[in-house]
């Protein structure tokens, strides 16, 4: 990899690290990325409003690839003690978007200098931490006619450098689940007089973990989020509450029937006391899930490359929103170990690792010469 290139994307990445952006607010970061790849490269910039993609276009081309990277931050102060540390109260880059961006815009420089026999899209995509952004770029894939579709992640508890692969599913399909329950309100003295949502509420909290015992194929799991009933006003019956949950599946159709039946049991219960209820979702994934021949391209890249390769075999638990694209085309995400014993994703203290931005640029540049 050409070392300016290298220097450029990590200087890059410590200003995105430094100057973080929420989901669907990604304003600045949008700019600089475009105003970057304008300096540094010809590549045309497409911009989409709330997103962009530049493109390569060869002299010949024998195939349209594609390579995602997502550039949201999250809400959790930054407690890295660096140079470049957010500048943003509250929010800092905990999932190394910045870097998985920084990587994105390496790759656009090298196959800006050295040429490709493809035309290849760099998708800079926001907000995956909602799950939303990719449901905006992913049809840019069916409009391009886009062959296949590849992206990366960083993953603390593997060993620097070791790149993971899945020959299918790779993250659980996920959405998070709000059960509303409204009663009547009365004097505290005299419950009878009003209906109290607290008690089907607190039954769910009690049931809904015995339907992960169903016969599923895969793995199902609910999370209570939180239950808030009532307000802190001692003379008055709570008469409204929610409880939220977040589930997920590893695939979908299963994610579907546990949601079907948490909905009948919040119907059950909301009946049993005589309560409205009502049920809304947020922050919906679907399954991502690799194709085996693109998985084995990353594979053979990586060999040829000489890194170390770990084969996966159960998904992740959490969730990806890049399996909107893989519904659209063939392709991949892999990961490459950000250490062993490295911060976790989510947590103050985790810096995406510079060191990994060069693997990941040259595994990219061998599936663009594919």
């Amino acid at each position: 990899m050409d070392r300016n290139h290298l220097d450029l994307a990590v200087e890059l990445r410590h200003a995105l690290h430094a100057h973080p952006e929420l989901s669907n607010q990604e304003e600045w970061t949008r700019a600089e990325l475009m105003r970057f790849l304008r300096a540094h490269t010809k590549l045309a910039v497409i911009d989409r409003g709330d997103w962009f993609y530049a493109v390569y276009r060869a002299p010949n081309p024998k195939r349209r690839i594609a390579f995602r990277a997502d550039h949201d931050a999250l809400p959790i102060e930054d407690a890295c003690d660096v140079p470049y540390a957010s500048k943003i109260p509250g929010v800092g880059h905990k999932c190394g978007h910045d870097g998985h961006s920084a990587a994105l815009a390496a790759f656009a420089m090298e196959i800006d200098k050295e040429g490709c026999s493809n035309d290849i899209y760099f998708v800079f995509q926001p907000a995956e931490e909602t799950g939303d952004g990719a449901v905006k770029c992913a049809p840019l894939i069916t409009e391009e006619k886009i062959d296949e579709v590849f992206a990366f992640h960083n993953w603390p508890g593997y060993p620097l450098g070791t790149v993971c692969i899945w020959y299918g599913a790779v993250n659980c399909a996920s959405r998070g689940m709000t059960i509303r329950m409204v009663g009547t309100p009365s004097h505290a003295s005299m419950p009878e007089c009003g209906k109290n949502p607290a008690f089907a509420l607190a039954t769910m909290v009690n049931e809904v973990p015995a339907l992960l015992d169903l016969p599923w194929k895969g793995l199902v799991l609910s999370t209570v989020i939180g239950l808030k009933v009532g307000e802190k006003a001692f003379g008055t019956q709570a008469s409204e509450g929610e409880l939220y949950l977040t589930i997920r599946a590893e695939r979908e159709a299963e994610l579907d029937m546990l949601a079907e039946k948490i909905e009948a049991m919040a119907e059950r219960e909301a009946a049993r006391y005589g309560l409205a209820w009502h049920v809304s979702y947020c922050d919906c994934f679907p399954e991502t899930a690799n194709d085996p021949t693109s998985t084995q391209k990353v594979r053979e890249a990586a060999e040829k490359l000489g890194y170390p390769i770990e084969v996966i075999e159960r998904p992740e638990r959490g969730s990806e929103d890049f399996g909107y694209f893989l519904k659209r085309a063939p392709g991949a995400i892999f990961e490459i170990g950000a250490g062993v014993d490295y911060p976790q994703l989510h947590t103050a203290q985790f810096d995406f690792p510079d060191a990994l931005i060069e693997p990941a640029v040259e595994i990219f540049k061998k599936l663009a010469a594919e």
